[in-house]
């Protein structure tokens, strides 16, 4: 037997998905273990093999692929534990991460800070040498400044170095001269030129990808490192690929390239993983875990990317798939303020203890402790039973709050479910209304151990009349990983617009992209007839400040003036969707151009041969619950139905709960619910 996994690293569980050579996937999860990612990589790995009847050496053998979410440079940046990184920036320009884009506060925060850059001004430097936005050199690079500033960084200890010159985009040559000198001066410091690593013409997102991309650059390479380690050690010699955050898998070598694009690139699997789940148009994808809800979206049934990625008070800088996270998990903490007022995280148990109700040490209370109290999370029936919830602990965190609020122990527990459900319908208008996406149109799919638990009363609040609990839902970011492809995104910049429409300068543009992205598919070992190729632009109307990306087709990678009317058309779509208006007689400006190179992986779709037989006879329970319902203010007793139970086609009507190894959905009254031919439960709402 050949297996292909995927593991996930979420801030509770790591998650393991399983996919063998007859298209039967399993899920696994076990602790995650904070500081040590790669230990609880190995165990999980273990935990699946135990669950084959194999030996850890005799399931590794077998693994012919495995890719991995990695969330290290994502804490790193999180907990600001990264290393210490110096910029070096064109003379006179020093304070391009200070100014930023001038970010905008709110109208009532006059009394805030300006934020801090993110690389202190002592460790950002200037050197002499000025090229201009067409690619000219007006002053020669002063290369006594670079060795000046390279003996600067040697005695502060600078462990990166990331370089952003003015218009190294147009003309890089002073930027690569910066770099052969680095290398000379301080061997064996990484060195992040910002043309390379975020080739835009904005100074502030293009540096800002440096300056971060440095800065865990030593960090990504040790893990990559350690983690290939203990992979050899296990004796696994099949393919590792790594999630990026542009919903698709890197090479190693590609990622201690680019380090900055493992940045956040697990919770961008999920919706990789909608795009797969279903047809719909309009998809809205939401990723409960046990730290935080992640929750992206689908338009016109393509994943929507963003170039305004925020870490903390600074952009990310690259295009990113667009997730947004809400401290919203299981292990979210529940307290009650001065005022009498119920809040629900961002704080988090996390891991480490953990919700009170797992019984290692943890006392506050939190959303699953709610949920065991409520009835609907079985402590006997936690991982298939794998892991003893403690009903006991978790009444006793949950009357901190009761006591607090002055009532009953479920009517607060029901206080923490629907509090954590209204923070997340919130992140969920945030990201479906200003993209040009209508909620109440959208068709949504459930991710995470615990989503399933809250979707109900989300939908109901929301609107939404349909959507999806796929059967490895508290696995979907592994899912997404095991069907995804290799991908790239590269971009460079040309200026241009419609009423002086430049085709031979965009088409040489697009040759070099091309040749880039081929180049890059090959090194990664993908045959030709399974490579692909998406092209996009950045357009705007004249005298906007910022771009929109839009994407459009090309015949062998080349366009002409004809194809510029429908160029023109699809950004006045794309500006009206997003902004409600569209200006028809205004001048549309190309700024940039972007190429996503695609590789097939084999196996990615072999899920789909793997169906479920017919339902046979009448859906029964397998037992009943009794589950507290605030309608009524009482316990009612509730059909529990096993997932694997069910065939194809069977129909489980609410108020129900349905049962699987690793979660537990809960279908309010008039939630009706077929299971289709993947064993995914699909519900629609009377």
């Amino acid at each position: 037997m050949a297996y292909q996994v995927c593991i996930d690293i979420g801030g509770t569980f790591t998650d393991c998905l399983v996919s063998d050579s007859k298209g039967e996937i399993s899920i696994f999860k076990s602790p995650t273990t904070p500081g040590e990612f790669e230990k609880g990589f190995i165990n999980v790995l273990h935990v699946a093999a135990e669950g084959y009847g194999l030996s850890g050496a005799d399931f590794m053998k077998q693994i012919d692929l495995i890719v991995h979410g990695s969330t290290v440079s994502t804490n790193a940046l999180v907990e600001r534990k990264t290393v210490k990184a110096g910029l070096i920036l064109t003379e006179g320009h020093q304070d391009i991460l200070v100014l930023r884009e001038g970010p905008r506060k709110g109208a009532f925060q006059w009394r805030l800070d300006y934020p801090e850059p993110y690389v202190p001004r002592h460790l950002t430097k200037t050197v002499a040498g000025r090229i201009d936005a067409r690619g000219r050199e007006l002053t020669q690079l002063s290369l006594d400044d670079v060795r000046k500033v390279a003996g600067e960084f040697r005695a502060l200890g600078v462990e990166a170095v990331a370089v952003g010159l003015l218009w190294s985009v147009v003309n890089p040559t002073h930027e690569l001269a910066v770099r052969e000198i680095l290398e000379q001066e301080l061997p064996g410091i990484p060195i992040t030129l910002s043309h390379e690593i975020n080739p835009m013409p904005r100074e502030y997102k293009r540096i800002i990808a440096a300056a971060i991309d440095a800065s865990i650059s030593p960090i990504v390479r040790k893990y990559i490192e350690e983690l290939r380690k203990a992979l050899d050690d296990e004796g696994f010699d099949g393919e590792l690929l790594l999630a990026n955050c542009v919903g698709g898998m890197m090479p190693l070598a590609d990622m201690i390239k680019k380090p900055i694009y493992s940045v956040m690139s697990g919770p961008t699997l999920a919706p990789m993983a909608a795009l797969a789940l279903s047809n719909e148009p309009d998809i809205i994808v939401g990723d409960m875990g046990g730290t935080t809800f992640d929750v992206s979206a689908l338009r016109d049934h393509q994943i929507i990317v963003t170039p305004d990625s925020m870490i903390h008070d600074d952009s990310l800088g690259i295009p990113k798939v667009d997730v947004r996270s809400v401290g919203a998990g299981g292990g979210s903490i529940a307290s009650v303020d001065e005022g009498g007022l119920l809040h629900v995280g961002p704080k988090s148990s996390g891991a480490r203890p953990g919700p009170a109700c797992y019984n290692k040490g943890g006392t506050e209370p939190t959303v699953t402790d709610a949920n065991v109290v409520l009835g609907i999370v079985d402590p006997d029936y936690f991982l298939g039973g794998k892991m003893q919830l403690r009903r006991d602990l978790a009444e006793a965190a949950i009357a901190k709050v009761a006591n607090r609020l002055g009532v009953s122990l479920q009517e607060a527990a029901y206080a923490i479910y629907t509090t954590s459900n209204h923070n997340m319908v919130a992140a969920i208008e945030e990201i479906t209304v200003r993209e040009g996406i209508n909620p109440r149109d959208s068709f949504f799919v459930c991710g995470g151990g615990a989503t399933a638990i809250h979707i109900a009363e989300m939908v109901d609040i929301l609107g939404l009349k349909r959507y999806m609990i796929p059967r490895f839902m508290a696995g979907l970011s592994a899912f997404g990983g095991l069907i995804s492809d290799i991908r790239k995104e590269e971009s460079a910049v040309l200026l241009t617009s419609n009423a002086a429409f430049n085709a031979d300068g965009i088409n040489e543009v697009l040759a070099r992209l091309l040749k880039g992205g081929d180049a890059f598919l090959a090194e990664a070992g993908v045959a030709p007839e399974n490579r692909q190729y998406e092209f996009s632009f950045l357009g705007r109307y004249e005298y906007q400040s910022f771009e929109i990306e839009v994407p459009f087709e090309t015949k062998d990678g080349k366009i002409s003036a004809a194809d510029l009317p429908a160029m023109v058309e699809a950004f006045h779509k794309m500006h009206e969707r997003i902004y409600s208006i569209r200006a028809d007689g205004d001048t549309v400006e190309f700024t940039a151009w972007k190429l996503r190179s695609i590789g097939k992986r084999q196996g990615q779709d072999i899920w789909q041969k793997n169906t479920l037989a017919d339902q046979a006879g009448p859906v029964t329970p397998k037992s009943k619950r009794g589950v507290y319902q605030q309608e009524s203010g009482g316990v009612e007793e509730l059909p529990v139905y096993g997932l694997t139970g069910l065939g194809a086609g069977a129909a489980v009507d609410g108020p129900c709960l349905v049962e699987a190894e690793t979660f537990t959905a809960y279908l309010k009254r008039g939630h009706n619910g077929q299971i289709d031919r993947y064993g995914n439960l699909v519900v629609t709402v009377a």
